[in-house]
């Protein structure tokens, strides 16, 4: 175990590094951010910010000199990073997860040989795959570039070969794989926590409700049924298992109109559906994952109170800053910023978490904010 007062070191200071940052400091830790971007959230607060690209040696070792162990918060820093940290010190996750996660038809590969559901794909490598797709597809359906896609970015709606061969131009004829559409009953994501020996600690159920791609709001409990809620957590835990994972995982589900769940994609750090856990768990994502960086007991999470996180973007401030007075004089109401400079449309600025006892009520209240922010 690493004692309180050590430094941990992690790779990106974006709003997942600084809610790691935080965690980690509230517990006696020091924090060494490794990030290019010299404005960066996490690392405006860390104890050490190392302004270097993710594939430099000399940043690498400089985090591995400092640090007692090393985490990410997002999937694309180079896998040969993680394999280079890793014959110094301890890493998680490592770096052959993190090489499923950040790359769609591996992604998409991996799933579908260890019999995990996914939506029916195709893939297309290169122009000559795409001048005759002869794979059976089933229009409409999603276009994905392989890499570095996230938030909406790098993907397009398709109705027929036409559009798909526009669409993959578009892209700069890069590797992409096309998702067939599914009969959606709701979107719902499970996180858990696994750390060196096996351990493993699972979050609630959480349903997602996205807006031109990127999530708007998560629910927390998922409004599904109990044998859909203990499927997607043992679907969960069985990847993590078959992954050997080190860390925290989130896995994003599809359930459809018959009941049954499709992986719809996976993400091996912390995740924008799990910020509710601040507020309303026993132990939040980001204490999890300073726990498996660690080597900390992990904690069993349980939900105090019913919870609902809004994502509030850029776009909330085209004409200034919002009206916090008018949101945040209900008790019910937590406001996380991030401490990003400049406001852009589709940016992740922050979020707002709602907590009732009651469910229903915490929805209201949801639907009134956010009719607030938009009168603005």
């Amino acid at each position: 175990m690493i004692q309180p007062g050590s430094w941990l070191g992690i790779l990106g200071g974006g709003q997942l590094g600084r809610m790691f940052t935080q965690a980690a400091q509230s517990m006696g830790y020091r924090v060494a951010v490794l990030d290019p971007d010299p404005s960066s959230p996490g690392g405006r607060i860390s104890d050490r910010h190392l302004i270097n690209q993710y594939d430099d040696v000399a940043g690498l070792e400089e985090l591995a000199k400092i640090s007692s162990a090393v985490t990410t918060e997002f999937e694309n820093v180079p896998a040969d990073s993680l394999r280079f940290l890793s014959d110094l010190l301890p890493v998680s996750p490592q770096a052959e997860a993190v090489e499923v996660a950040q790359d769609r038809i591996r992604e998409k590969t991996f799933l579908n040989k260890n019999e995990f559901r996914v939506a029916p794909y195709a893939v297309f490598n290169d122009a000559d795959s795409i001048s005759h797709p002869t794979q059976g597809l089933v229009f409409p359906g999603l276009l994905k570039v392989s890499r570095f896609g996230y938030d909406g970015k790098g993907q397009l709606l398709v109705n027929n070969v036409v559009e798909l061969k526009r669409g993959f131009e578009k892209f700069g004829s890069v590797p992409c794989v096309f998702e067939q559409f599914l009969p959606l009953e709701a979107e719902v994501s499970v996180i858990i926590a696994r750390n060196q020996k096996g351990d493993t600690a699972v979050f609630p159920v959480a349903e997602n409700q996205h807006h031109n791609g990127i999530l708007d709001i998560t629910i927390a409990p998922a409004r599904v049924a109990n044998n859909i809620v203990s499927e997607a957590k043992q679907m969960a835990l069985s990847l993590a298992e078959v992954l050997q994972y080190q860390g925290i995982l989130c896995v994003e589900f599809f359930v459809l109109s018959d009941g049954s769940l499709v992986i719809n994609e996976i993400a091996p750090r912390p995740h924008n559906s799990g910020h509710y856990t601040m507020e309303a768990c026993s132990v939040s994502q980001f204490e999890q994952q300073v726990r498996v960086t660690s080597g900390l007991p992990l904690i069993e999470p349980r939900q105090h109170l019913p919870a609902i996180m809004i994502n509030l973007l850029g776009d909330l401030w085209e004409n200034g800053e919002p009206d916090w007075n008018r949101i945040l004089k209900d008790d019910r109401v937590r406001l996380h910023l991030y401490g990003k400079d400049e406001a852009r449309p589709g940016r992740k600025m922050g979020h707002l978490t709602i907590v009732d006892f009651d469910l229903d009520q915490a929805i209201t209240l949801s639907e009134e904010i956010k009719t607030l922010l938009e009168q603005k």
